[in-house]
């Protein structure tokens, strides 16, 4: 093609030779020039079809490794054994970076699922009898392989959930601390002694474990919401049945195995996935699962919740959120769009703190909007495996089309795009880093989580405003508020209608605070001392009659 074009190029200019020197050399000038850009085009074209293909070729040879390794698991774990759907059924689990196939799994229903409550009741019965020391030391062992093998499952998190690397690992790292944290408080469930009102009578209370435990999680974090529910219930006694995400079983997979090398006993970890409506009902029918712990959208919540009341089970519910941040005028400028930024584009804006509401007082509107603007413009967008990669693609399609649907709506009653808005080049699941100003609470981007890379800013005026937009919403799991005023960052702190707030930090989780929301975003508390309660009972024992012989 190119030399095509320079042949083509300097024949035109031959023939203008012939008309004027002048207008010679402008056009040979034109032709180089356009010869040179095809040149560069080809040269560009070739070297991304390069990378493309040294890409999928690297993804290839990870797949290779972690199935070599071990940790590339494909079949459900049920009393210690790996086994397929009892019909041969299977499911498959896609890159979402490229819609390549890594495995298939099996597609499990009611019949596997109860087979693997029994296993865990079964188990529970040893589980429970052995010293807080025991199961300590075997949660303590199960962190270190985790934290030994963090590169792998890392890539394998890339490859099914489509995060970049970076923090594919860093979910490794954090979702670790919850096995070591709570190996540590396995040690500290402590009862009380109680000042009797009768003279021979002793009262006491004791914390004993729940029993089993159905963990069902999703795909945004396949790692770190097993481990933040699985870690406090074992170290408690309890037994439990997981039923990972169909989009990103092949973490909760590579994750039990290494129990199972840890030397948690087998039937205490199951793992079960497929039919989601089918397992969901069997556990709840059950009355051998006497606690289900749920992290996932509040509809599905909400129907968790009414149907554990048939066996009345105690129920754990982290749901969604619609996260307020709120940036006054007095804020660092440069703290704020780098708290914001990584807050909203972590995980392509698919977690449940992502910044869905930025509010940004007048006076640093509108600085604050090409800041944050340029930098959000900077991100780098591509398979997560790829070198300087911020945004991956989101999960699927369906996610997609939720972003421009909401964007539509947004575009139709006045918002304006500033950046974005649509989706990537790429193609698959990849969408623009997007941020659109002049967004109202008529809007779906403020009434509900978008769940992607689109940062929603609203301008508002007084501290009082801003507190009634930020709880104007069913949710409150989070919110963050930026201010160099410690006055006003304490009346917003007790003001905020939500269970976590950051002030002047928007990456608040960490393994020893509690992690939670008020309203509609659910019940109970993970991570922290807090998060060992809803695993424990508490038993009141009243000894009689203790001055007798």
């Amino acid at each position: 093609m190119t030399m095509t074009v320079a042949a083509r190029a300097i024949a035109t200019a031959r023939s203008v030779v012939r008309a004027s020197r002048l207008r010679n050399v402008f056009t040979a000038l034109e032709s180089q020039s356009h010869a040179l850009l095809i040149r560069q085009m080809s040269s560009e074209a070739q070297s991304m079809r390069s990378e493309e293909q040294s890409m999928s070729s690297e993804v290839q040879s990870i797949a290779a490794r972690l199935r070599n390794s071990g940790l590339l698991r494909s079949q459900g774990l049920i009393g210690g054994q790996w086994i397929d759907a009892y019909d041969g059924r299977t499911i498959k689990v896609h890159n979402p970076a490229n819609g390549e196939v890594i495995a298939n799994v099996p597609l499990m229903s009611k019949r596997e699922t109860d087979d693997a409550i029994t296993s865990a009741y079964d188990a529970f019965k040893s589980w429970s009898k052995l010293t807080a020391a025991d199961r300590s030391n075997r949660l303590r062992k199960w962190y270190e392989l985790l934290t030994t093998h963090k590169e792998e499952i890392g890539q394998l998190i890339t490859l099914e959930q489509g995060k970049p690397l970076k923090e594919s690992v860093g979910e490794i790292n954090y979702g670790a601390s919850f096995l070591e944290f709570f190996s540590e408080e396995a040690k500290r469930v402590y009862g009380d002694i109680i000042s009797p009102t009768i003279a021979d009578r002793r009262l006491f209370v004791l914390k004993q474990p729940v029993g089993v435990v159905g963990v069902i999680t999703p795909w945004n974090f396949p790692l770190a919401m097993i481990t933040r529910k699985v870690a406090p219930a074992l170290a408690c006694g309890c037994t439990v049945v997981i039923k990972p995400s169909e989009l990103t079983p092949l973490t909760a997979l590579a994750a039990a195995e290494l129990s199972l090398q840890a030397g948690i006993p087998p039937g205490v970890v199951n793992v079960v996935m497929g039919d989601a409506p089918a397992i969901g009902d069997a556990i709840l029918a059950s009355t051998q699962v006497r606690k289900i712990t749920f992290t996932g959208s509040t509809a599905v919540g909400k129907k968790l919740m009414a149907g554990a009341a048939g066996t009345v089970k105690k129920v754990s519910l982290e749901l969604g959120g619609n996260a307020p941040h709120i940036v006054f005028d007095d804020a660092d400028v440069d703290v704020a769009v780098k708290g914001v930024i990584a807050s909203k584009f972590r995980n392509s804006g698919q977690t449940c703190v992502s910044a869905n509401r930025i509010l940004v007082q007048e006076g640093i509107y509108e600085k604050f909007c090409n800041a944050f603007s340029k930098a959000a413009q900077d991100l780098q967008v591509g398979d997560g495996f790829g070198e300087g990669v911020a945004q991956g693609p989101l999960i699927n399609e369906a996610a997609v089309q939720k972003v421009e649907k909401f964007l539509q709506d947004a575009i139709t009653k006045g918002a304006k795009v500033v950046l974005g808005g649509k989706r990537h080049s790429l193609g698959m699941t990849f969408f623009e880093p997007t941020v659109i100003a002049d967004v109202n609470s008529d809007m779906l981007l403020f009434r509900e989580e978008v769940f992607g890379p689109v940062a929603p800013l609203l301008p508002f005026r007084t501290e009082e405003e801003a507190i009634g937009l930020a709880n104007d919403a069913n949710a409150g799991l989070a919110a963050c508020v930026y201010t160099n005023n410690i006055q006003r960052s304490w009346r917003m702190t007790e003001a905020l209608e939500y269970g976590m707030v950051g002030v002047n930090e928007s990456l608040i989780a960490t393994e020893v605070a509690p992690f939670g929301g008020i309203k509609q975003s659910g019940l109970g508390r993970e991570g922290s001392k807090y998060g060992m309660d809803d695993y424990l009972e508490l038993k009141y024992v009243c000894l009689g009659n203790m001055d007798g012989n």
